[in-house]
């Protein structure tokens, strides 16, 4: 019925367009007598007539105007005018036109109906249940695959059995809720998060992207989104998921242009239809983004997304868990250290250990190995952080520059071990890599939720001690583009201290996100304790000097040390010295 009415709006366009054209193309020409004609030609003013199915005379000046005259149907007409010179000419042009008229109705007409099936096909490629209910049951994603995310299971099994048993929970009066956010960080586990609620719930799983209902024409999304939930109610019980339901559910603005529009046409579509579906029919909606905040208020109220669920980055146990799923199904060695591994990989997301796993895997197979062995996996682990080491860099090294990383390098290190001891420094480094970093210093900082004031300032001198380094032992002309990425990240963590974390002694408990301060007064402010903290990272470096210069020296020599190492150094120096 849709795609009727869009031929039919197309026909009547066509119709009206070819109709303006015509009236357009009979207006542009103006008329004259038949009597100024017989003037105009016995004047020899006439240089051309064209005969138009002997109804009218289409006259062209000397002077390039051109007149309609009616034709008189003279049998002579046409020798008298050839006599006077005029050039003539006979035109069907106007006969044709209705049936060129019709074959532009026709193109017109399969062009709509073509484009509509074809959209309608690309609506069916794209809404498909992608558990294939009962064709491969093996292979659904069920809680047993979903290694930690503890809190975020637990917050979505009552959804699990409301599907399962809606009577349940309707006797006592209680509404399933009628969408999920999952939100985090990208690689956490969100979509298999999805993926198992479906698979517990043994129910058909509709999966999109919220860039799949974003489309440059207007319509077309909020079209995309009407099928999906048609789709789904085929099935009466159902998982609809959305994955970066932020290219959708953005925050209306005042301003307005055409993607705009379709976002926000798009976006009452699904507020439309997550309206529309009783809670007792067993259809959930779960949403998924890294951007929680960006997301319409529309979006986030009761009766929509009621619940609200973080997906966070695992911990240590979970991390373990992970690492044991995906070396379960692998020939592994008996070196192999799964709990120390997962305490080096703070801060990894489920994707990123899965990585790592597959990188180990196939760095044995490289190797001709059958087993995969913690020497795999360490490498596989400094391969995810810092990038493959470059396998020529001895050929291609300059002693200078490499003199330089070293010292850079151990300015980190050394600011590191001395500001942050329960930080551990797992390994320190000068082999370049495909990353595009000289060098690289890889910490394990301690599992925490929250950041401590002193950790936080101690952190920014320890991206400044490589920059610090440089400048205590070349001179603060010779120092290098090395620092960039370091001032990057300290320049954020300073400006966060200042505007966000209440942190600061002059502004106290108060942050200045709310008071909307100036950003050049924050930016100054920034700019002094910037200077502060450059001037006394040299100063821990200067009274370190000799500590700096035999962690460089043993990086030269070795080109990757571990923090063992570093500390032995430390150790044999402060001895020395007392």
């Amino acid at each position: 019925k849709r795609n009727w009415v869009i031929i039919g709006c197309a026909l009547l366009v066509v119709a009206i367009l070819v109709g303006t054209i015509s009236l357009l193309g009979h207006r542009s020409q103006k008329e004259m007598s038949y009597l100024d004609f017989m003037k105009a030609l016995d004047e020899r003013q006439v240089s051309q007539v064209v005969i138009k199915n002997n109804e009218k005379l289409v006259i062209e000046l000397l002077t390039g105007d051109r007149f309609i005259v009616p034709n008189p149907l003279k049998a002579d007409l046409k020798e008298t005018l050839l006599l006077r010179g005029v050039t003539v000419k006979s035109s069907t042009l106007a006969s044709s036109s209705g049936p060129i008229s019709s074959v532009i109705i026709l193109l017109v007409v399969f062009g709509v109906i073509f484009f509509s099936r074809k959209g309608n096909n690309d609506n069916k490629e794209l809404i498909r249940d992608v558990h294939k209910k009962n064709e491969h049951p093996e292979k659904l994603i069920k809680f047993e695959q979903v290694a930690g995310n503890y809190e975020a299971k637990e917050m979505v099994k009552d959804i699990i059995d409301f599907i399962k048993e809606p009577e349940k929970y309707e006797g006592i009066g209680a509404k399933m809720p009628r969408g999920v956010l999952l939100y985090g960080l990208p690689g956490t586990g969100k979509t298999l998060l999805a993926k198992a609620i479906a698979g517990e719930a043994d129910v058909p799983f509709y999966a999109m992207s919220g860039s799949d209902f974003v489309q440059m024409y207007v319509g077309v999304g909020a079209n995309r989104i009407r099928q999906l939930f048609k789709t789904a109610r085929k099935s009466e019980k159902a998982v609809i998921f959305i994955d970066e339901i932020d290219a959708l559910g953005k925050s209306r603005g005042s301003k307005t242009n055409s993607a705009n529009d379709e976002r926000e046409q798009t976006l009452n579509a699904l507020l439309t239809e997550m309206s529309g579906f009783h809670t007792s029919q067993g259809i959930v909606v779960i949403g998924a983004t890294n951007r929680a905040d960006t997301l319409d208020a529309a979006l986030l109220r009761p009766g929509r997304f009621d619940r609200q669920i973080e997906v966070a980055l695992p911990d240590q146990v979970a991390r373990e868990e992970i690492l044991h799923l995906y070396l379960k199904q692998k020939p592994i060695a008996e070196d192999v250290d799964v709990h120390q591994l997962s305490k080096n990989t703070v801060s990894f997301s489920g994707a990123m250990l899965e990585h790592l796993v597959n990188e180990a895997a196939i760095g044995a197979a490289n190797k001709g190995d059958n087993v995969i062995q913690m020497a795999h996996l360490d490498k596989a682990f400094y391969t995810v952080v810092a990038g493959m080491e470059k396998k020529n860099h001895k050929l291609l090294a300059n002693k200078e520059e490499q003199k330089i990383t070293a010292y850079h390098e151990a300015g980190h290190a050394l600011v590191s071990r001395l500001l942050l001891p329960e930080t551990e420094v797992a390994k320190v480094s000068i082999i370049p890599t495909t990353k595009g970093v000289a060098g690289y210093n890889y910490n394990i900082p301690q599992d925490k939720m929250f950041k401590r004031k002193g950790e936080i300032l101690s952190n920014i001198m320890v991206l400044l001690g490589g920059r610090a380094a440089e400048s205590l032992i070349f001179g603060e002309d010779n120092v290098t583009t090395g620092a960039m990425n370091d001032i990057k990240v300290a320049s954020e963590e300073l400006y966060n201290y200042f505007k966000k974390y209440g942190m600061d002694e002059d502004h106290g408990l108060f942050s200045l996100e709310i008071a909307n301060a100036l950003d050049d007064v924050i930016y100054e402010q920034c700019r002094e304790k910037m200077k502060t903290f450059y001037q006394d990272t040299k100063a821990l470096l200067f009274k370190n000097e000799k500590s700096l210069i035999l962690v460089a020296e043993l990086l030269i020599q070795k080109e990757a040390i571990t923090g063992d190492e570093i500390d032995d150094l430390l150790f044999r120096v402060t001895k020395s010295v007392s």
